[in-house]
């Protein structure tokens, strides 16, 4: 089939062991990929696996947590899942990822916050290309000791074993009659060199693999007898301009269909304190956006009026960009994540790793980056972590979510405490949406906690004497 060119390979021994297996099938020509989220090996034993995937067909693998053995002694993990996607053709493309958070191995001997493994590959009569771009590892501690992953990084655990952090490998095949690429990842893996907690030497623990790979095979040309007519070139199409009148284009990705996955039990509140609006405009046409459709829903209210924290979580990803302004992220304990963009001001809540309780004010209504020209509103995503995978486009419709969350009261400011002006029942002016208090004070107020604000006031008293 020609001739297998290797482009990089930063391999040890145990990636070979995760990645040979489908070795002679992806390297040498089909368009295949498959992940894992979690695999132990045990020699000698039936270690385990979480979330283990592989296409065509399609696959997802989603579970809420991972332990091995069941009391988790050796392997704990929060929430694992996996994709694995291949099109076979005349452009072939293939995809796989695996996702997998808090995590402990060995009894806290290592631990991670976060595991990402990607790789993708595609093919046509052209060129084709593989990498394993967007993997990563985050808070990685070994034996108390935070250190910084790399490419192919390997840190001691005593002397009884080892951590290497993101192998990647990726191969070419360009011959006359073929051509593919292929590239796999291991995210960490973690290995026994001496009997250690009850597991022989040569164990292995392996979170995050994603492979992918693409082949196409390319027809033979057939002669020229006839120069061919040229066909008139077509006219470039206008480039489409944000407002009134602008060109509606088709979708470059089609939203997920019209599910409403369950994220837990329960502990959601609505995003937006107070009065607002909001309707159900998910999935509608954004001609100035890349992806071409709207990917959450915007809930209007007044300029500064406090935005809540969905649910207990970790705030990341704090800062501006150009087209959400102003924006976060907050991923809850079960690894689901919330994205809230167009804000005016970030409360002192709202800084990466801070831990949040459900109702905790992370930031202020406001119109920044691309909205700046429209009224003021919340652009407010719901990314589940069964479709992680997908990237930015594993979104699902917030409206039901909103619908349901917003059934439950606000707590009134009005009537949390007796420190707040009471207002008489007949009187005209508005209710108060918010209570100013200095920028001291509201950094230990919870927005549903009615005594933290008034403990908050009574320290400010307090302070002044």
């Amino acid at each position: 089939m020609g001739r297998l060119a290797a482009v990089a390979f930063a391999l040890t021994a145990v990636v070979v062991s995760a990645g040979s297996a489908n070795a002679s099938s992806t390297a040498n020509g089909e368009t295949t990929s498959r992940a894992f989220a979690v695999q132990v090996a045990v020699p000698g034993q039936a270690g385990g696996s979480a979330a283990s995937v592989s296409a065509p067909p399609d696959a997802v693998g989603v579970g809420g947590s991972f332990a091995y053995p069941a009391d988790g002694s050796v392997v704990n993990a929060g929430s694992v899942t996996s994709g694995a996607f291949a099109t076979p053709g005349s452009s072939a493309t293939a995809s796989a990822s695996a996702q997998v958070s808090t995590i402990s191995i060995f009894g806290g001997d290592v631990t991670v916050g976060t595991v990402t493994a990607k790789s993708k590959a595609s093919a046509n009569s052209r060129a084709s290309s593989a990498d394993s771009q967007g993997s990563l590892v985050t808070g990685l501690v070994v034996q108390g000791q935070a250190v910084t992953p790399g490419v192919a990084t390997q840190f001691p655990i005593g002397d009884w074993g080892y951590v290497v952090t993101l192998q990647e490998g990726k191969a070419s095949l360009d011959a006359e009659d073929a051509r593919g690429a292929r590239a796999f990842v291991t995210a960490l893996q973690v290995r026994l060199t001496a009997d250690h907690y009850g597991l022989p030497a040569g164990t292995e623990v392996m979170v995050g693999y994603a492979e992918a790979a693409a082949k196409v095979d390319i027809a033979a040309k057939p002669e020229r007898k006839h120069k061919p007519t040229k066909a008139p070139k077509p006219k470039p199409a206008k480039k489409p301009v944000k407002g009134v009148g602008a060109e509606t284009p088709t979708f470059q990705v089609r939203p997920p269909p019209d599910v409403t996955p369950q994220l837990t039990a329960g502990g959601y509140v609505f995003p937006v304190y107070g009065p607002c609006s909001f309707g159900d405009t998910f999935g509608a046409p954004r001609p100035w956006i890349t992806s071409g459709w709207h990917h959450g829903e915007d809930i209007f209210a007044q300029l500064g009026t406090p935005l809540l924290a969905v649910a207990d979580g970790t705030v990341f990803s704090v800062g501006w960009n150009d087209l959400g302004g102003y924006r976060l992220w907050l991923r809850d304990r079960d690894g689901n994540e919330f994205y809230y963009a167009h804000m005016s001001a970030f409360s002192p809540f709202a800084v990466n790793g801070q831990q949040v309780k459900a109702g905790t004010v992370l930031g202020f209504m406001g119109n920044s980056g691309d909205a700046e020209t429209t009224p003021y509103h919340l652009h407010f995503e719901i990314h589940p972590v069964g479709l992680l995978y997908m990237g930015y486009d594993g979104v699902v419709n917030p409206y039901p979510y909103l619908m349901a969350w917003k059934r439950l009261e606000d707590v009134e400011f009005a009537k949390v405490a007796g420190w707040a002006p009471p207002i008489s029942p007949t009187s005209s002016a508005p209710k108060p949406g918010a209570i100013l208090l200095s920028s001291s004070d509201i950094s230990t107020a919870d927005g549903l906690d009615p005594g933290s604000l008034e403990r908050a006031l009574k320290r400010a008293n307090r302070e002044a004497g």
